[in-house]
């Protein structure tokens, strides 16, 4: 395998330039595994908010029915 050709970004100690592909690339460990822990954690409340939202569903749905029986019993 043909290794990578790059250089460094001037101004910018974090950033490389891979002259193969012409991609930047941030050599900056810490930013990206903080990056990965916002995704997953992004991904965690998104989760919630969808069980969350199911869960409201089911609670309106249980009152509409419970309104409906206390109807049925009130008209008789």
């Amino acid at each position: 395998m043909a290794r990578k050709k790059i250089v460094e970004i001037v101004d910018e100690p974090n950033l490389v330039k891979d002259l193969t592909s012409g991609a930047v690339i941030n050599t900056n460990r810490s930013a990206y595994e903080a990056r990965i822990q916002a995704r997953d954690r992004k991904a965690v409340q998104a989760e919630t908010d969808l069980q969350q939202s199911k869960d409201i569903e089911s609670l309106k749905a249980d009152m509409a029915e419970i309104k409906k029986l206390l109807k049925s019993i009130a008209s008789k």
